[in-house]
């Protein structure tokens, strides 16, 4: 009898809408894939759920659900809808958000919650939490003040020093990862970080302290894709090299192996800064401070402009991944 070909196993880690955009892509190629989301934001719909029934923020959680879905346009279409803000109690909301709220009350837990919401939205690969509550992030800023809160953080607008978080129901207890995600991390090909928020959608998952033990001991290729634009309140004046750099400091070591940078300069004027208002300028290379740290660069053009706004080419990046993976897992196969 032939023995089943192992499919390449990768773990895409972080939250916002970068997250998604590399899930769709991945989704058309041969490999097992599994997405860990943030549970760490506080914004919006999300936000306001929380802090009414006390669940981990629905809305990343959606969108990866979505991106990785095997059912039909008008389904998804349903479950991404949100609520016209006429409706004084909808306002705002979108159903998966309120679906992902009503499971985590039946199933005593957001993890076991998106476990049954996988099979019911027909998903191909795994979707983990990146913990089983609610995490708050906090920062210290340079001038060594704190604060708590993702959407605070962002708009205090100080230069972010570290960021750690906390259990939002038992503040004496330190927030652990459940055993899927480390065993994925353990087992993973390669590990892709990003793209997203540095600090708020990133970071959050790895300072979680089993996961970050995790990255550091795994035999599998670290890839972070470096953001395009910097961002206001987390990101200004930062190089390629300071996104690595700020990684490698909180994980208190050289994790990331490879860096994904775009080369591809944004048009001057092309964006439209008070739609796209998280974003400030296009980061700046620095490729001998990448070397410094022991990284693999890789340069191309990532970019995608649309609506006035600069992005990752979903495809391209992943394109560059399937490259990055065959090289691994043939180097693997090699040393076994």
């Amino acid at each position: 009898m032939m023995e089943e070909r192992r499919r390449p196993k990768i773990v895409v880690m972080g939250g916002g809408t970068g997250l998604p955009v590399i899930l769709r892509n991945l989704k058309g190629h041969d490999v097992d894939i599994t997405a860990v989301v943030t549970v760490a934001d506080d914004g919006g719909s999300s936000g306001i759920i929380r802090n009414y029934v006390n669940v981990v923020p629905p809305g990343d959680i959606r969108n990866v659900v979505v991106s990785l879905s095997q059912l039909s346009p008008l389904v998804l279409q349903l479950f991404q809808y949100r609520f016209d803000s006429k409706d004084q109690f909808f306002a705002g909301h979108a159903l998966g958000n309120l679906v992902i709220a009503a499971l985590s009350e039946m199933k005593n837990g957001i993890f076991d919650a998106v476990q049954e919401l996988c099979d019911i939205m027909q998903v191909d690969g795994h979707i983990y939490p990146a913990a089983n509550e609610p995490l708050e992030l906090n920062a210290e800023f340079s001038d060594g003040t704190t604060m708590t809160g993702e959407s605070e953080i962002t708009a205090a607008h100080k230069l972010i020093k570290h960021v750690w978080v906390t259990s939002s129901n038992h503040k004496d207890i330190a927030p652990q990862a459940v055993d899927e995600v480390i065993n994925a991390i353990m087992d993973a090909d390669q590990i892709v970080l990003g793209p997203g928020s540095l600090f708020t959608s990133i970071l959050p998952n790895l300072m979680i302290s089993n996961v970050g033990d995790a990255l550091r001991k795994t035999q599998a290729e670290v890839v972070y894709i470096c953001n395009i634009m910097t961002q206001k309140g987390e990101t200004e004046k930062f190089t390629d090299a300071d996104h690595v750099r700020v990684l490698n400091r909180h994980l208190k070591q050289n994790v990331i192996n490879t860096v994904l940078v775009n080369t591809q300069k944004v048009p001057d004027e092309y964006i439209d800064y008070q739609r796209w208002n998280e974003m400030s300028r296009q980061v700046e290379h620095d490729f001998h401070g990448l070397r410094e740290q022991g990284c693999r660069v890789v340069s191309a053009d990532f970019l995608e402009l649309r609506d006035n706004g600069a992005f990752h080419n979903g495809e391209l990046v992943v394109n560059e991944l399937m490259n990055l993976l065959g090289q691994v897992t043939s180097r693997f196969a090699e040393g076994r």
